[in-house]
């Protein structure tokens, strides 16, 4: 026969085994819960890191669009009533590298050679009918056609390419300010305003494109 003292031993050992049992339960229930709310965390997180990165890359790809637009309007500009001094045919490989990946696809494949083989003959064979302000554009659809994929893809999507961009687009720049006489006067004379402003976006879609490369 067992005792009473040694049954209310048993029941004390069983009491104090139910409350390790409920102790290591509700342990493992803060552990699922903070478990739980890290995952909910971190996916907000990375929600968030996917929604800027989102963002970013729309605003390098509008910017680029807006520095290819800007870039061929002075290309324009300086072959008909913008006569500078400066080397604009910077311009040529700006672009080259600038260009939107759809725009560069579609003149480097059998369009852009149509339209180069066809400025080619023209040059060749009817100089008079060829006039001079397209001698930079048919540069540029030639660049396109027979640029090595070395140029083509490899330096186009590293960041070597928009260091490229960078470097013109700050030599143009002061360039324009030193011929229109100071920085003033290239926002005032005639034409000023809208050749540097187009300047300027030569500029903005490398900052930042950089910046985002860095990020």
């Amino acid at each position: 026969m067992v005792s009473p003292h040694r049954c209310l031993k048993m029941k004390k050992m069983d009491r104090q085994y139910l409350a390790m049992k409920t102790d290591m339960e509700a342990t493992s229930d803060q552990l699922l819960s903070s478990d739980v709310e890290d995952l909910r965390t971190a996916a907000k997180k990375f929600v968030n890191d996917a929604a800027k990165l989102k963002g970013l890359g729309f605003g390098t790809a509008f910017l680029q669009w807006l520095a290819s637009f800007s870039a061929i309007y002075l290309l324009i500009l300086d072959r008909t009533n913008w006569r500078t001094n400066m080397l604009t045919s910077l311009l040529v490989p700006y672009i080259f590298f600038s260009l939107p990946p759809v725009l560069f696809s579609f003149l480097r494949g059998e369009v852009g050679k149509w339209i180069a083989f066809i400025a080619v003959v023209l040059r060749l064979f009817f100089p008079r009918h060829f006039p001079d302000w397209l001698e930079m554009p048919g540069s540029l659809l030639l660049l396109l056609v027979v640029a090595p994929n070395f140029f083509a893809h490899t330096l186009r999507d590293h960041w070597v390419g928009v260091l490229i961009c960078l470097l013109i687009g700050c030599y143009l720049l002061q360039e324009h300010i030193r011929a229109s006489g100071g920085f003033r006067n290239s926002f005032t004379r005639s034409h000023g305003i809208s050749n540097s402003f187009g300047i300027i976006l030569l500029l903005v879609y490398p900052i930042w494109a950089l910046i985002v490369h860095v990020a």
